[in-house]
């Protein structure tokens, strides 16, 4: 029999500074929670009992950063978007991971339960009337569109989506992470092709951080935030040493020694 007596270890965490190594093994903890998320989600009631939630978990500064980006792109298209979506980019920098939930169906496959949900007669013939269809089913291969959302959406699916989140964030708060679903992620994800299956998605950043980097946020947070403030403490630091050109040898002041 294999003795096991020789787990041992010792690991020092720490949120500062970001993606140091005390920070990264933080965020190994964020990315187990946020798997957790996502089988909730998944585990979702469906209506029909069929599964349509699609998941995505994206983590790392390069493609938070590519995301943010997108996010304050997308800011400029509408005038009502343009200050909380610049404030929800730097809330994308500051997370530790993304959860990008999609629906499969809500944009080619309705329930077709009559309910009338997506704003036409019970009959599902709004969704189908709008859409290029034959013998029922839905031509999807026509991407072009001039909105962010290409509709109209089946609702039913869309509050099934409504539900995969709920079971999400239901979850992150039994873990104690910090979660806050945003359209705007969900929007800038699917334009660079998360949960690329999907008709409409949500973004659920997630964090394990000292203070909840989603609430209690400055005015101009897109130009006041803490890395902003960080890069401007360093140029009023080191300005004022590249002034003085002369050698710290010469100018230091002498200390007078005790009699």
């Amino acid at each position: 029999m294999n003795k096991h007596d020789d787990f041992q270890g010792r690991e020092y965490i720490y949120e500062y500074p970001p993606y140091s190594p005390q920070d990264l093994r933080r965020r190994e903890g964020t990315l187990i929670a946020a798997r957790l998320m996502t089988n909730a989600a998944l585990t979702a009631p469906f209506a029909g009992g069929v599964s349509h939630v699609e998941a995505e978990l994206v983590y790392g500064e390069d493609a938070q950063e590519q995301i943010a980006q997108k996010i304050e792109e997308l800011a400029y298209t509408n005038k009502v978007w343009e200050e909380m979506f610049k404030y929800e980019a730097v809330m994308i920098r500051e997370s530790d991971a993304l959860i990008f939930l999609g629906s499969r169906m809500a944009a080619d496959n309705a329930l077709d339960a009559g309910c009338g949900m997506c704003g036409g007669k019970p009959d599902c013939s709004y969704f189908y009337d709008r859409k290029n269809s034959k013998y029922g089913l839905v031509d999807k291969t026509d991407r072009r569109t001039e909105t962010v959302i290409k509709g109209p959406l089946c609702s039913a699916r869309v509050n099934d989506l409504g539900f995969a989140v709920g079971s999400a964030l239901w979850m992150a708060t039994r873990l104690l992470v910090d979660a806050r679903p945003f359209a705007s992620i969900g929007m800038a994800g699917q334009k660079l092709g998360y949960c690329k299956n999907s008709g409409m998605v949500i973004g659920i950043p997630v964090a394990t951080l000292s203070k909840n980097p989603y609430v209690d946020i400055n005015p101009d947070y897109h130009l006041i935030n803490m890395t902003k403030v960080l890069e401007n403490s360093r140029k009023q630091y080191i300005t004022p040493r590249t002034v003085t050109t002369f050698d710290y040898r010469k100018w230091i002041p002498k200390r007078q020694e005790e009699k």
